[in-house]
């Protein structure tokens, strides 16, 4: 229960111009066009856990406490009134409970075969009363999500480890690859981030911001620059210092806009132009207050680069979250992390059974 990666540069073709070999010991003045590698600012030396072994920020201590404290109206209110209407087992109850999963974006199809086979259970009479079908409900949650609660691991043979995150317009991408690299610095893992969403200028200060607040360097160029330039050139810089992770940053752009859409497999194809299996990880960014519409969204972003793991971002005070049990249904992606705060320690490791311990107690009371 979750207490809560030198050799000559490659021809690249599809680049809109060859980039000069960064001097990572300097960073140029944010208005030249050029790559700039923004030095890691002096930062304590960390201690690295002995096989870097994962661990979870000191604040999520409390684990499904922190969990409930943010997520835990999502179903909660529902079923206790629920059960205080409907104490005797029947069709009645059900529905209710089929109809609070469909309004919390669980999706009509999950629901309704939820419920059925919770109906078929009771016709057998394996429930002695309510509480005893919420607690069936419980579990069947649970194993919904158990499939796909599966952590983040970084290959450490594998150096770097190139993360690519893609998603949607204002998902909190740059933000999550923030609080990554918090995690990761924290781990006594050496990074770099790469600014590759060259759209808004505000979105290469940000990521700089937090590369310097949490000591890791930034490899950027200037604001509009091919973002597979940024990325090849990221990794080139990274595979010459030996760094363990890289986590690439990309546009926001609508899973509707073929032409951007494209853009990202083009970033993979040129990332591959320096090592064969990068990147190692594509991390789709969810925001989990979209309900259903992330369905679409997935699918097209997985066709587009391969979806291999998610980020369920803004988990908290949402009555949407429900979504992440329709995306467990549909496609199967493993669910990295959830963000259920704007704390860097908020960004928690999906815990399938924390999340249903926060949207549907075992204690019903309110």
């Amino acid at each position: 229960m979750v207490s809560w990666f030198r050799r000559k540069k490659p021809d690249a073709p599809e680049r809109a111009a060859e980039a000069t070999q960064p001097d990572v010991s300097t960073a140029p003045a944010a208005s030249d066009s050029r790559m700039a590698v923004q030095a890691a600012p002096a930062a304590p030396e960390l201690e690295a856990p002995a096989g870097h072994a994962p661990r979870e920020p000191a604040a999520a201590a409390a684990g499904k406490l922190g969990w409930m404290q943010r997520i835990g109206k999502l179903l909660n209110t529902d079923v206790a009134e629920l059960i205080g209407r409907n104490p005797v087992l029947d069709d009645d109850l059900l529905d209710e409970i089929e109809t609070a999963l469909i309004t919390a974006d669980v999706g009509v199809t999950a629901s309704t075969e939820l419920t059925e086979k919770l109906r078929k259970r009771m016709k057998a009479r394996e429930f002695a009363d309510a509480r005893a079908l919420l607690k069936a409900l419980r579990a069947e949650l649970v194993a919904m999500l158990a499939p796909v609660a599966k952590p983040l691991e970084i290959d450490t043979s594998r150096r770097p480890f190139v993360i690519l995150t893609v998603g949607v317009n204002g998902v909190g991408k740059t933000t999550t690859i923030g609080k990554l690299a918090r995690r990761y610095k924290d781990e006594g893992r050496s990074l770099m981030l790469a600014a590759g969403d060259t759209f808004r200028a505000a979105a290469v200060a940000q990521l700089q911001a937090w590369g310097e607040r949490n000591g890791v360097a930034v490899v950027a160029q200037g604001q509009d620059a091919d973002p597979a330039s940024v990325a090849f050139d990221a990794l080139q810089a990274a595979k010459a210092r030996g760094t363990e992770v890289l986590i690439a940053d990309t546009a926001g752009r609508l899973h509707t806009q073929q032409g951007l859409m494209a853009e990202l497999g083009k970033i993979r194809r040129v990332l591959g132009k320096l090592d064969a299996e990068a990147p190692h990880e594509v991390l789709m960014v969810i925001d989990g207050t979209t309900g259903q519409n992330a369905i679409s969204q997935l699918r097209q972003f997985n066709a587009a680069v391969n979806v291999t793991g998610l980020v369920v971002t803004k988990l908290d005070g949402t009555a949407k979250g429900g979504v992440v049990f329709a995306l467990a249904r549909e496609f199967g992606i493993p669910i990295r992390y959830a963000g259920i705060g704007e704390r860097p320690e908020d960004l928690r490791v999906f815990d399938a059974e924390a999340f249903v311990d926060a949207m549907l107690p075992e204690s019903l009371g309110g």
